[in-house]
């Protein structure tokens, strides 16, 4: 075989070209399995002449031809060039050539070369995972909350902890918002009867304390400058007056902390039990924090430490599941198409960046597992896929075929080889920082 190979950054075109014996050789080979087992009404099986076969099969054995030919030009240039392939693309026009020859260009996407950076001893700063008292009392004020009474009152002005229910509207230089924006702005867009706690962060940051002193039916403006972490990027920088209406003012009852209202969570159980159960869940909650903690520190150290470019087609995909994933999501927390439509770019841009950095991370993981010879057996595959079966309360044999339809499996595979990685360098860093698991806790 003649093979020429173009390599670019992530990416190679290879031409080939099949010496015209080759193709021939292959073709007999072809024919022959073709002869001994085709049906040709009139003929026993393997007695057709061959050229009534070759002419009646004329298309499968081209198609089969041209399959082979492909495959095993592509895996000699492979093996010629040594690469590191992620994707082969299917030649857009393999030809037979008048000389018997055939010929085929291609495109490969090639996995980044890159030097890991030093990944073991790795320093991380994990916080406590040490449940106290004061965590414990701030879960049952939560719960308190949550189950409240408000009684209505008109007889003061608003002060700190009340709630304001408030009818408003929002102009950006004299304008409404989406006017001035020229898009839609979400609650900017004003609301009637809002409710808003009387403290520093409810509803926007000053927001809150600029209305105390004020009386149900007052009106007042109040401006308040947008942030650079607000939602909708337009908005950033700027500051954005408020037409407020107070509709009425209403006063938290926090129901007390006794046996009473811990039976209503925990039916037959007291006080002491709920402060147990909740001691338990935080102790759960803080050491998952403290895992995540230390996953998060390795791979943004990773990232930081070596760069290096990533194959544009994957950034695509990646990209486009990643806008479909926040779509949903944002979909799912409130927003509306409209809204969505208004932040298409950011929302892009946004799902862009984690698409390059999830990638990043995939390709470093495996390059350190590669060189660490991290294993995944198939026991590990499968006790992965049966725990993914339970969590989508799917019978394992159906959830397996699913997988193997959608040829989900080697993702699986990859996703078990990524989590050893982790843990192995987990295993490997210099934790800084006190972890108490909820053992010692029990200790």
């Amino acid at each position: 075989m003649n093979i020429t190979v173009e390599k670019n950054t992530c990416a190679a075109t290879v031409n080939v070209v099949v010496p015209a014996e080759k193709v021939a050789s292959e073709r007999k080979t072809i024919l022959k399995s073709y002869i001994g087992q085709a049906n040709i009404p009139g003929f026993r099986k393997g007695k057709a002449p061959v050229t009534m076969i070759e002419k009646r099969y004329e298309k499968e054995i081209e198609g089969e031809l041209a399959n082979r030919l492909v495959q095993e030009g592509c895996d000699a240039a492979i093996k010629q060039e040594d690469l590191k392939v992620l994707n082969v693309q299917v030649p857009a026009a393999p030809t037979f050539k008048d000389d018997g020859a055939f010929t085929f260009e291609t495109s490969i996407t090639l996995a980044p070369e890159f030097e890991l950076p030093e990944y073991k001893g790795l320093s991380i700063d994990v916080p406590s995972a040490e449940v106290t008292d004061e965590d414990v009392a701030n879960s049952l004020t939560e719960l308190q909350q949550r189950f409240a009474d408000f009684t209505e009152i008109s007889d003061r002005g608003l002060e700190d902890d009340d709630f304001a229910v408030i009818d408003f509207t929002a102009t950006l230089d004299g304008k409404p918002v989406a006017e001035a924006i020229g898009k839609p702005a979400g609650f900017l867009e004003g609301r009637e009867g809002h409710w808003v706690k009387i403290e520093e962060d409810s509803f926007l940051p000053t927001f809150g304390p600029k209305l105390k002193g004020l009386n149900v039916g007052d009106e007042k403006e109040v401006t308040v400058s947008i942030g650079e972490d607000f939602p909708i990027s337009d908005v950033r920088g700027t500051d954005v007056v408020f037409a407020v209406t107070i509709k009425e003012i209403k006063v938290q009852e926090l129901p007390a902390l006794d046996d009473e209202f811990a039976g209503k969570l925990m039916p037959d159980k007291g006080i002491d039990d709920l402060k147990e159960v909740i001691k338990q869940q935080l102790a759960e909650e803080k050491n998952r924090a403290a895992e995540d903690a230390k996953v998060n520190q390795i791979v943004e150290q990773l990232n930081q430490a070596v760069d290096f470019d990533l194959p544009e087609e994957l950034v695509a995909a990646e990209t486009q599941g990643n806008i479909q994933s926040m779509a949903q999501r944002a979909m799912q927390q409130g927003m509306t198409q409209e809204m969505l439509e208004s932040q298409k770019d950011e929302l892009e841009e946004n799902a862009a960046t984690q698409a390059r950095t999830n990638l990043k991370t995939n390709f470093l993981l495996q390059e350190i597992a590669f060189k660490e010879e991290i294993k995944v057996e198939d026991q590990d595959v499968l006790q992965r896929i049966y725990q993914m079966a339970q969590q989508e309360n799917k019978a394992p044999k159906k959830y397996i075929k699913e997988l193997q339809k959608n040829n989900a499996i080697q993702n699986v595979r990859n996703s078990v080889l990524i989590g050893k990685t982790i843990d192995f360098l987990v295993e490997n860093a210099k934790v800084t920082g006190e972890t108490v698991t909820e053992e010692k806790n029990d200790a």
